[in-house]
């Protein structure tokens, strides 16, 4: 087990819960492992807060075997709640919280070096604890949304899983690259 968290507390936790481990604090942008050294690259629910998210993608295809699975898991600008006004995002969005629809995530994984293998929809909020997380008064209204998440296309999905892996290819872009959303990674 290996992992990097700019939080030293975060990584405090990981070497205390798992003392075998290789973890690290620093920036994913700059990844401290060798290339070609993990089967499994994840990175879940933190890309959308990345400086240079490109950059972070580069680096995990680099530090990915050949054979490698990469899961990322990340926001959704076509969220049916967001697009009509009722979803502004996390209170992360002050920070750094950047939205992109399904096609823009697809098209900067595949710019940095990945191929997308499948996609699929983030059922967690389908749980007794994300249902009564702000009490049973708002159980109800919660409940419908989770029984919404399981019905609606993806497209209108809050979070979506993209499971992909290294692209066999000789040449992959080191420079920055301007994507749709109108921003340099």
């Amino acid at each position: 087990m290996s992992g990097i968290d700019i939080s030293a507390r975060a990584i405090e936790v990981c070497e205390r819960d798992m003392p075998e481990g290789r973890f690290a604090t620093g920036s994913a942008e700059e990844l401290p492992f060798e290339s070609d050294s993990f089967e499994v690259v994840s990175c879940l629910g933190s890309l959308e807060h990345f400086l240079e998210p490109g950059k972070a993608l580069r680096e995990m295809r680099r530090t990915a075997t050949a054979d490698a699975q990469i899961l990322l898991l990340v926001p959704n600008a076509g969220f049916l709640t967001r697009r009509l006004g009722l979803f502004r995002g996390t209170y992360q969005t002050g920070a750094r919280e950047i939205w992109l629809t399904l096609e823009q995530w697809e098209e900067m994984f595949e710019s940095s070096g990945l191929s997308v293998i499948k996609r699929w929809k983030d059922l967690h909020v389908f749980s007794l604890s994300w249902i009564l997380q702000n009490g049973w008064r708002a159980a109800p209204l919660r409940f419908m949304q989770a029984l919404a998440l399981l019905v609606w296309p993806l497209a209108w999905q809050y979070q979506v899983y993209f499971l992909c892996s290294p692209k066999h290819t000789a040449t992959i872009p080191d420079q920055p690259t301007r994507g749709h959303s109108g921003f340099v990674e």
